[in-house]
């Protein structure tokens, strides 16, 4: 039967006890970690979430309270009163090593069943197991300073932008359905009959009203939902340190994002980051990474040999450059012991599976050996090495095709090739990424389409090419990336009822979809809206990388796995016909 805490109030927690409190009386509570045996000695390590301490029994101990100890087991709740004592026996891995608790009165709050598996810093249970369990599985130290540190972060950032003039806002959770780029999550209503609202991708719209409202400075922690497919890095729901300004340009956004940063770092890592970060156009970003949120603490970029092979007798470089594509290429430096043919032969296979045509090499041992060297003459051979700075040891890898393909290809290569060289530093590097393009060209319909949310603003310089010429539009908006991966999104907001109407023509949406899905906002901005603009940082991204974290599910306290489900409660879950009946909701049965 469990005891009660009559007459024992916690005084301080197991993992802040120090040999500088030897001499005082505590009263401590936890589950236990472990239990020794050892005969006229007892001891159990109790367990919170600051850490561990020593609990004695020695023939000091009255003989219920040692026969309560000899009675605990793996995961019971207790609460140990007694004297902090100075061990005989020191434990220099745990902070708390050098004192035990001198055991005078204990309680065993819970009782508990042998775990299904055991809570243990490094578990080798499968993760499908551990999420059933999730409960327990945030027992363990390792995902609890996860979240703590996770609780730390979000703290950091609330101090320093409310010392910055922020002020801290919540907007509706249940909105209308609007377009942002991903599938929204619908929730019925009940009052509202065939009717939904939506759960918000982002605070997009709601920001952008605060700034019309006068607010200046918004800030907020924000649930954002996308029903998307998962992967390591997304979750359906997710936290954005959102924010939005007034009366500012893109200079002031990116300067006091920083100032966040460096904050962060500083109180949550103990490091100093150095300001203003590194920035880079998109397009240098896409040519020389292939990707837009290119990692930056290596180097190999990628190199352009179109113009050295136009003319050769390859006919996959020169059909490739004939189509309007290219021929580009990275070097792996000292990689060819590494990267023998049937190694490289797999990165072939890799690259097929990811929408390249193939992929041509150079593999320097010895002397060269390029795979295409039968089609091409030695001075034209020679000339690719001298461009590319490819010497004695080293692998060139090559492919040719359309540049989306050539470039996506060998960015995801050049990740690849330097994970498995182990050459990525252990560090932190921030990356602006600036200079957007306005619109993409759809490859199969050949029409523009928008890169960003129909709110961005165009560069001023750009705007007499809107509808002239789409591809001469550059636009006020903005990514930080941290180590290759994306933390945030930015930009300036359009708020020219004009300019606005010009965007949406541009978008080719009609003044039908205009209406329906923006017409309270077009409406707002008539009513006197201030220059503004604004950025959501990705909170569960930062505290991944700051974890050193390989997914966002050890950094989240109840994540979804990658199907959307979450094993610990099962859901989603079926619900009763009466509940669909009151939504006037009828199931449509899939025909198997």
């Amino acid at each position: 039967m469990a005891e009660f805490m009559t007459g024992l109030k916690r005084t301080n927690y197991c993992g802040d006890l120090r040999i500088s409190d030897v001499g005082k009386e505590v009263t401590v509570c936890g589950w236990v970690q472990r239990c020794r045996d050892l005969g006229q000695l007892i001891f159990i390590d109790l367990r919170d979430r600051t850490g561990v301490v020593q609990l004695a029994f020695t023939d000091k101990t009255e003989k219920e309270i040692f026969d309560k100890a000899f009675s605990c087991r793996s995961e019971f709740v207790l609460a140990a009163k007694g004297l902090v004592c100075e061990r005989s026996s020191k434990n220099t891995e745990i902070p708390t090593g050098e004192i035990e608790i001198e055991v005078t009165d204990l309680r065993v709050l819970s009782r508990a069943q042998t775990p299904p598996f055991e809570i243990v810093d490094e578990s080798g249970t499968n993760e499908e197991l551990r999420l059933k369990y999730r409960y327990l599985d945030l027992r363990r130290r390792p995902l609890l300073n996860n979240i703590m540190l996770r609780s730390k972060v979000s703290k950091v950032a609330r101090d320093y932008f409310a010392e910055n003039g922020f002020v801290e806002i919540e907007t509706p959770m249940m909105i209308k359905s609007t377009p942002e780029g991903a599938r929204d999550y619908l929730v019925p209503s009940r009052i509202h009959n065939g009717k939904f609202y939506a759960l918000p991708q982002s605070p997009q719209i709601y920001k952008q009203l605060l700034m019309v409202s006068g607010f200046d400075r918004y800030i907020q922690l924000a649930r954002c939902f996308r029903d998307e497919d998962l992967r390591a890095d997304r979750q359906p729901e997710f936290t954005q340190i959102d924010m939005e300004l007034s009366f500012v340009d893109v200079e002031d956004i990116l300067e006091i994002n920083e100032g966040l940063f460096k904050r962060l770092f500083k109180e949550v890592m103990g490091k100093e980051l150095e300001t203003p970060f590194e920035r880079m156009s998109y397009t240098d970003a896409m040519n020389n990474y292939g990707s837009d949120k290119p990692d930056i603490r290596f180097d190999m970029k990628i190199q352009d040999i179109s113009d050295l092979v136009k003319d050769c007798g390859f006919g996959v470089f020169t059909g490739a450059i004939e189509n309007g594509g290219s021929v580009r290429a990275i070097v792996a430096k000292n990689a060819a012991d590494v990267y023998t043919r049937k190694e490289i032969d797999k990165l072939t296979e890799y690259v097929k599976g990811i929408g390249a045509k193939g992929l041509a090499y150079v593999r320097w041992v010895d002397e060269p050996n390029a795979s295409f060297k039968k089609f091409m003459t030695d001075d034209e051979l020679n000339a690719i090495y001298e461009r590319l700075g490819a010497e004695k040891g080293d692998v060139i890898l090559i492919v040719a095709d359309k540049n989306s393909t050539v470039l996506s290809t060998l960015g995801a290569l050049r990740l690849m090739v330097a994970k498995r060289l182990d050459i990525i530093p252990d560090e932190f590097k921030f990356l602006w990424i600036v200079d957007f393009p306005f619109f993409e060209r759809d490859e199969e319909s050949g029409e523009w389409l928008a890169m960003h949310h129909p709110f961005t603003m165009p560069k001023e310089e750009c705007l007499q090419y809107l509808e002239s010429d789409p591809s001469k539009v550059i636009a006020k908006a903005f990514d930080l990336t941290l180590n290759g991966i994306e933390l945030s999104s930015g930009s300036m907001r359009i708020t020219d009822p004009e300019l606005q109407q010009q965007m949406f023509r541009a978008l080719k949406m009609t003044d039908e979809e205009i209406e329906a899905k923006f017409g309270f906002l077009v409406e707002a901005y008539k009513y006197g809206a201030p220059p503004h603009g604004g950025m959501g940082i990705g909170l569960d991204r930062v505290v991944m990388l700051l974890c050193g974290a390989d997914s966002l599910r050890d950094v989240t306290a109840f994540p979804k796995v990658q199907n959307a489900s979450e094993l610990m409660s099962a859901c989603p879950a079926a619900v009763d016909a009466e509940s669909l009946d009151v939504l006037g909701i009828q199931l449509k049965q899939n025909d198997e």
